[in-house]
């Protein structure tokens, strides 16, 4: 560094007002990681506000029409997860209302039902789904298996009493074997807690690549890179350590709006989540470091690239799909060697495991050290990274100003 340079802060300072002064310019920019990641957050957390789906609507074809049938049919709408809502007359209304999405599910009671279960005989309860919506068609299946296996075991039970058994040696003959389950995380099946708390860290990752790639693409593309780095005060191409100022002096307001934003999101998860205080200061910085290495890595396609477009597209590739392969919905055992491979190199994957762990599993904090530790030095390494590339790219003007 010449005596004539100026300092690693003005550096700073000059890159940070040149950013402020673009974005004023700009409020559709300033909005892609201020008021739009908020709203976005907080449309997440409206979405799935109710915890629980609420009552799925039946219908119900009841062939039998016996005071059996009407029993199984207040004991499906006394379930908590469903309400019969039609009752069709024949097969082609029942085909009409599923088709239509009036209800969720179609219930066929058949015309033999109550005189062959007085027989003693088996009869068979037929329940048509929608197995492409895994969430409801679970629950309903549930409720339906409930209040079916209730009426059965009421039916068996007087049968017993009837052959002489007193009440209580009829119910232990009747369930010799019990299995007790306990849910240990999540118990309620909060989809608040499961989906919402989730999603907001997913959206975040491609806010954040987005807009580390848009910081420099922007001046790729308008072939301002020379101008920006000029207005630093030093010569072509510079020194590592005015690079890496420059760099920072260009995200701070990026980083700020996001970082804002991810304490926005858990604030939004603490209203649903009980953990101590200890738990949510590792997790801010577990979070806001994550933050800190999406932007880094947007930054790095572009400059990588040198083109605004191609990182564009590398960032929707790489963060669009990021969710699906985490393994918060799908199991990453169950997936494919490949699958597994690319789901952890992404960050997302492993940010939300050891979210997971600390919310919903209550793991000690110091769990996280690992993957904070990890994030810190791809931070390190990531900032290496553009500072060679942006060094490249300042050499390379012929290169400005491409799509």
């Amino acid at each position: 560094m010449s005596a004539a340079d100026p300092g690693l802060l003005a550096i700073f300072r000059r890159a940070a007002a040149v950013e402020a002064r673009q974005l004023r310019q700009r409020p559709r920019e300033w909005a892609m990681f201020s008021w739009v990641p908020a709203l976005t957050l907080l449309l997440v957390m409206w979405m799935f506000s109710a915890g629980l789906p609420g009552p799925m609507p039946l219908a119900v074809l009841d062939l039998d029409r016996s005071l059996l049938s009407r029993q199984l049919l207040r004991m499906l709408d006394e379930s908590p997860g469903l309400e019969v809502t039609q009752q069709p007359l024949d097969a082609a209304e029942a085909e009409g209302q599923i088709k239509s999405g009036a209800v969720a599910a179609l219930l066929v009671v058949p015309a033999d039902f109550s005189r062959n279960l007085k027989r003693g005989q088996d009869s068979e309860l037929a329940l048509l789904h929608n197995a492409q919506w895994n969430a409801y068609s679970g629950l309903l299946q549930r409720d339906v298996r409930m209040a079916s296996a209730t009426l059965s075991a009421g039916i068996e039970l007087r049968v017993r009493e009837k052959l002489g058994q007193s009440p209580a040696t009829a119910r232990a003959r009747f369930n010799p074997l019990q299995s007790r389950m306990y849910s240990l995380f999540n118990t309620a099946g909060n989809y608040r807690q499961f989906l919402g708390n989730s999603l907001m860290p997913a959206l975040l990752f491609i806010l954040a690549m987005t807009a580390g790639v848009w910081s420099f693409g922007r001046k790729l593309r308008d072939a301002s890179l020379g101008e920006w780095w000029q207005q630093s005060g030093v010569g072509l191409p510079g020194d590592g350590r005015q690079r890496l100022a420059a760099i920072g002096g260009s995200l701070l307001w990026p980083w700020l709006g996001l970082s804002a934003n991810a304490l926005l999101a858990l604030g939004l998860m603490a209203s649903n989540v009980d953990a101590a205080f200890s738990s949510w200061l590792w997790l801010a910085a577990l979070l806001l470091a994550f933050v800190s290495l999406s932007l880094l890595l947007g930054v790095l396609l572009v400059l990588a690239s040198l083109s605004l477009r191609m990182a564009l597209s590398m960032t929707g590739f790489v963060s669009a799909p990021a969710y699906a392969f985490s393994g918060v919905v799908f199991p990453l055992l169950a997936m494919p060697e490949g699958a597994r491979l690319w789901a952890n190199a992404l960050p997302l994957t492993h940010y939300l495991h050891a979210q997971i762990r600390l919310l919903d599993m209550q793991a000690a904090p110091a769990q996280l050290l690992p993957v904070l530790l990890a994030f810190v030095i791809l931070i390190v390494l990531l900032l290496w990274l553009a500072n060679l590339l942006l060094a490249r790219a300042l050499r390379l003007p012929e290169r400005w100003g491409a799509r």
